[in-house]
């Protein structure tokens, strides 16, 4: 798959791609120059389980590098995927593609202007500080295996920024929404937003996104920030209509093996 290379803003890039690392922490983080190794083996997030290049002009050997990446992903379990940023090396996409590796998702990063953004003037759901309570509505929500539970409740207590976790919940059927916002100093995250299936096209995206948002911007922050699949059509509609804007897109890759 032929990739196209845009000029993107890449000082927001770099910051954008800094405060995420910070929103969704893996527990291993190491370094090979500019090359970030990320691996968390309770979970198998992609955000969390990558190697992320995060200089263009850091390419020396390549092969011998990724071999290197690879053991420490064969020791996780894991298998070795490439993130590839605005940020990544030429080079070492083409050596990607000449290798016979897949890119095999799309993801687009939106920002709004969070002073300019129509809110509502009160909120209607406040965080919860309950992480336990937080991680069975979100893992209800995205239908996740209960299994990841412990995982996903110590990421989220690794989050070092200040974080607010929002539900939405009914007293009879129980969560219908959630998603949790990281204030980084004037940046906010949004973060694994969802609906339940059953209660979606019901506005419930919009309150719950709105919620975390005025929650944000009361706090200080002017920019908000989130990620989401290139092939979510609802939810780019959604941020879309709500402010949201592309700012850049990343794609994830892996051995063709390994597919």
């Amino acid at each position: 798959m032929q990739m196209t290379y845009s000029e993107p803003n890449l000082p927001l890039v770099r910051r954008l791609e800094a405060v995420g690392f910070r929103a969704w922490p893996a527990s291993s983080v190491v370094y090979d120059g500019s090359w970030q190794v990320r691996l968390t083996g309770s979970h198998p997030s992609k955000r969390l389980n990558c190697v992320v290049a995060l200089d263009p002009s850091d390419h020396r050997d390549i092969a011998l590098r990724l071999e290197k990446a690879s053991r420490r992903f064969e020791a996780h379990g894991r298998p070795l995927l490439i993130r590839q940023t605005p940020l990544s090396p030429k080079q070492l996409i083409d050596h990607l593609e000449a290798s016979g590796w897949e890119c095999f998702e799309d993801v687009v990063t939106m920002t709004c202007d969070l002073a300019t953004l129509e809110l509502p003037d009160t909120m209607d759901h406040l965080p919860t500080h309950d992480v336990g309570r937080f991680v069975d509505a979100d893992i209800t929500v995205h239908r996740t295996d209960p299994a990841l539970k412990p995982a996903l409740a110590e990421i989220i207590t690794g989050i070092k920024p200040p974080t607010g976790l929002f539900i939405i919940e009914d007293p009879q059927s129980g969560p219908l929404a959630a998603t949790l916002c990281v204030q980084d100093n004037d940046l906010a995250g949004i973060m694994s937003l969802a609906v339940r299936v059953d209660r979606r096209g019901q506005g419930l995206g919009v309150e719950i996104l709105s919620t975390a948002l005025r929650w944000a911007r009361m706090r200080g922050a002017r920019t908000a920030w989130l990620q989401v699949v290139a092939t979510n059509e609802a939810a780019l509609a959604l941020y879309a209509r709500t402010g949201f804007k592309e700012a850049y897109r990343y794609h994830y890759w892996r051995k063709m093996d390994a597919a």
